[in-house]
């Protein structure tokens, strides 16, 4: 029986682990430990039953036919948005758009807010620890408009120096985009903090929650942000799912996106009138059976209860930096005071893609390379980190494995 039909008083991630097909696999032999969750999360059976479900019984498009399987699948999809709204305790539904994940969202943002009110001097204002979602789309629209891409320090450690980013809040700043977790460092920044000195100098605030979402309740009311960006295979839902919440009023202020069907209310080849948010930013086809299953995902992990895994990530985080920091020739990127359960670190002597690819050896699958973050590894002066992502089905006991791996890798390499 999985976790969202018997929840259970304690915390058993080795229980859990069972919810999840992928984990019992086997590579090159050995037990696979997945430590690349900050990458896409594995997903639960319940994922992927309401996916085969769905297509298997309910298959039809959304809001465009009045049968019963055009029903269905409507009213499982705008399912979603509530729990979505629920899951970040929107104030309304219909600031819940439903997108194919961060990247998108933040695009949106880009080119519907941001793009028609820059003027050349304006600024965007980021930071140091950005993942290129939230570095790229603002770089397109300040060439459009003459704008100019500002961006906040970090400190050694990897924390957000919180002075410098409101002493970068000029009346030159129109927007500010900010990593709720940085997916390198682990770094939780202080969002409510830098939304309370946005909104009083009239700044609006974009908040990249892509790697916040599983591992941290959310509030986008208490954030006090005005856009806030998650993606749904991290979230332990299907890929090309995700979610922009924003503001009613900037959402209703902001043209469409993309145009095409369903994001309209009438047609006429003089004239074209949208549906008010959120469709009027959801045009075309979309991935319906993917976001059936972040549903399902979205009802796994409030079974399990945002607190009772965030709490066994510090517990497990702090025994993982601990089991890492005594490895000999370790350099640990990111050692904020308050972070996720990410690491990053380089050996002595060891380039990140070799460790990787001997590490997958011995059934170990973790990332290597700039986590596309590159203006971040240029900081560091590093082209590359090798990264270990943990989730709330890990374990200790995978964490000792990954340790010993490590030190049979090292050496192999002399």
């Amino acid at each position: 029986m999985n976790a969202v039909q018997q929840p259970q008083a304690s915390f058993d991630p080795l229980r859990l682990r069972a919810d999840f097909p992928l984990l019992a696999r086997e590579v090159h032999g050995k037990p696979l430990i997945y430590f690349d969750n900050a990458n896409t999360a594995q997903k639960p059976q319940t994922v992927i039953d309401a996916v085969d479900d769905f297509y298997r019984r309910h298959n039809a498009n959304v809001a465009r036919a009045v049968h019963t399987l055009g029903e269905e699948a409507t009213a499982a999809y705008e399912a979603v948005r509530d729990k979505l709204a629920r899951f970040l305790n929107a104030p309304s539904r219909d600031e819940v758009i439903l997108t194919s994940g961060t990247t998108q969202a933040i695009n949106l943002v880009a080119y519907s807010y941001a793009l028609p009110r820059l003027a050349p001097g304006d600024e965007i204002l980021v930071t140091t620890m950005e993942h290129h979602a939230n570095i790229v789309p603002w770089q397109l629209v300040c060439e459009r408009t003459g704008a100019k891409l500002a961006v906040a320090p970090i400190t050694p450690r990897g924390e957000l120096i919180v002075e410098e980013f409101v002493a970068r809040l000029t009346p030159r700043v129109k927007l500010a985009g900010v990593v709720h977790v940085s997916n390198v460092l682990g770094t939780i920044n202080p969002v409510r903090e830098l939304a309370r000195a946005c909104r009083a100098r009239g700044v609006p605030l974009l908040v990249d929650g892509s790697q916040a979402a599983p591992h941290l309740p959310l509030d986008v009311q208490a954030l006090g942000c005005d856009f806030y960006a998650l993606t749904g295979h991290k979230l332990f839902g299907p890929t090309g799912t995700g979610a922009l919440w924003a503001r009613r009023e900037l959402l209703e202020a902001m043209p469409p996106f993309l145009g095409g069907g369903e994001m309209i209310r009438s047609v006429r080849f003089d004239k074209t009138t949208f549906a008010d948010p959120p469709h009027k930013f959801e045009a075309g086809t979309p991935n319906i059976a993917g976001f059936v299953g972040l549903g399902a995902a979205l009802d796994y992990v409030e079974v399990l209860g945002r607190e009772r895994i965030a709490a066994y990530e510090r517990d497990l985080l702090a025994y993982a930096s601990a089991a890492l920091k005594a490895v000999p020739g370790v350099r640990l990127f990111g050692e904020a005071p308050h972070k996720a359960a990410v690491l990053s670190f380089l050996i002595d002597g060891a380039h990140a893609h070799d460790l990787a690819t001997l590490l997958d050896q011995e059934g170990v699958a973790v990332r290597s390379g700039h986590h596309c973050a590159h203006p971040l590894m240029q900081f560091y002066g590093v082209p590359a980190t090798l990264r270990a992502s943990l989730a709330f089905y890990n374990t200790r006991e995978e964490v000792d494995r990954f340790i010993a791996a490590l030190g049979r890798v090292r050496r192999l390499l002399g």
